[in-house]
């Protein structure tokens, strides 16, 4: 019975971001409910084993991860669902473009003219494992490390992802910024 109560004590607080994270995994609210539906039973069920003291919000988005992983990546997604809602957009295209608009970069500038719209096909674009890695880090805010731990790859492999998911990232909104004339093409877009 204490562990039933620590458990909740202590891993329910997580579970707006964990909600928020499977969202982003699965882009489909059904499914993110699933998710981490699923997460929560097994993190329950395996509560005993979490070493107190460590990180537990890792140990909890490592437990998502991995289900999302060997569970709805196979399955096959539905095309064209979107229940994302606008204050989720909105949160993600601020956490990806952070600033209060004082001495913006030219990058910062330019990502001021996309919609978030955007933005969120330019990170649903990239492959799962560059998609993961770069929300980990950039939204979610986790190190090198923990996302290492969370994915279960090594660091290096965590940085190659990161790195190239943002390579990914930066071409594809480069494309788009041309596009609209925001920016002229240049060596940085080229490249």
């Amino acid at each position: 019975m204490a562990d039933r109560a620590r458990f909740a004590e202590q891993a329910m607080e997580h579970m707006p971001a964990l909600y928020t994270a499977a969202l982003r995994m699965t882009r489909n609210s059904a499914d993110a409910e699933d998710l981490v539906q699923e997460t929560y039973l097994k993190a329950y069920r395996s509560f005993d084993s979490f070493t107190e003291g460590t990180n537990l919000k890792a140990w909890l988005y490592r437990i998502l991860t991995n289900t999302y992983i060997n569970s709805y990546r196979a399955a096959k997604r539905r095309p064209e669902v979107s229940d994302v809602e606008d204050v989720e957009d909105l949160y993600l295209y601020h956490r990806l473009s952070p600033g209060d608009g004082s001495g913006r970069s030219a990058e910062d500038e330019a990502l001021a003219g996309f919609t978030d719209d955007e933005v969120k096909d330019a990170i649903e674009a990239l492959p799962d494992a560059f998609r993961i890695a770069v929300l980990l880090a950039d939204v979610e805010g986790f190190s090198y490390k923990e996302i290492a731990e969370i994915t279960d790859v090594p660091i290096g492999t965590v940085m190659s992802r990161i790195h190239r998911g943002r390579r990914a990232l930066q071409k594809t909104l480069a494309g788009f910024a041309e596009e609209r004339g925001l920016v002229t093409a240049g060596p940085a877009a080229a490249s």
